[in-house]
């Protein structure tokens, strides 16, 4: 389903569907097929689904940061000759969704911030980093992944299990210094700046990130709206899918031909 293309940047990335142009940015240890869920959307949108740097495919990636991680989605958009695209980022895919908005506001048609924040706290950030690499130390992989699952889902069926191993497939190499660029981000000046449609999403019981931070991000973006998910943790596109796809296809179809 939809096709592949290797650019001279490297960028492993899945594209189908007809419509404007919708991408999807996977989070920290996740892989583009991990959006699965929403290929739906592919009747009424192109979709673009890139792999970020350090994972999925794209495992040659050079300085791993959010904002290369952007820069990547935007050289993405323009080799396809896209002027401008709704932009759906998870966790530290929102992170690259606020930095794609800094770097090229005029590309960003709509902003969909799932589960993710806009700043970190620079002692907070070192102490998370240093506790996560202290807990991850000497873990076989099937540990941590275990670990990651429980910490990101609410319902601990074995279906959801199934489902988040499937596309949660964290490169050794580069998981940490992802997980680095996350907590440097500083979003504080920007989101009042934000001046495109926004919807932010959580989930009520996300212990990653929790739905106070999101509530803080929709006080700082004008206009914005905010939705939260009952009864899910981290990812709602995957524990509450048709209620997930419902509020984007809302939130979408109310925006459409958004210059």
């Amino acid at each position: 389903m939809g096709e592949f293309i290797n650019l001279c940047s490297k960028i492993p990335y899945l594209r189908f569907g007809v419509g404007e142009p919708l991408v999807f940015i996977h989070g920290l240890g996740e892989v583009k097929e991990g959006w699965s869920n929403q290929f739906e959307f592919a009747d009424q949108y192109d979709l673009i689904i890139p792999d970020l740097r350090g994972h999925g495919e794209y495992q040659s990636p050079g300085e791993i940061s959010i904002k290369n991680f952007a820069i990547d989605v935007i050289s993405l958009l323009k080799s396809l000759k896209i002027e401008s695209a709704h932009i759906c980022g998870l966790s530290m895919g929102g992170m690259v969704a606020q930095e794609i908005y800094r770097q090229a506001p005029e590309m960003c048609r709509s902003l969909m911030l799932v589960s993710t924040f806009h700043f970190a706290p620079k002692k907070l950030g070192k102490l998370f980093l240093k506790f996560r690499q202290a807990r991850a130390e000497n873990k076989s992989p099937d540990v941590l992944r275990e670990t990651a699952a429980k910490i990101c889902l609410y319902s601990w069926s074995k279906e959801n299990f199934d489902h988040f191993y499937q596309f949660y497939k964290p490169n050794s190499e580069f998981y940490f210094k992802a997980m680095e660029a996350c907590l440097k981000v500083n979003n504080l000046t920007l989101l009042p700046r934000i001046k495109i449609p926004t919807l932010i999403i959580g989930g009520q019981y996300d212990s990653v990130i929790p739905v106070w931070v999101q509530l803080l991000m929709h006080k700082q973006i004008p206009h914005s709206e905010f939705v939260i998910f009952r009864n899910t943790g981290h990812i709602a596109k995957l524990e509450a899918k048709d209620a997930f796809n419902d509020v984007l296809r809302t939130f979408l179809n109310k925006h459409k031909n958004a210059s």
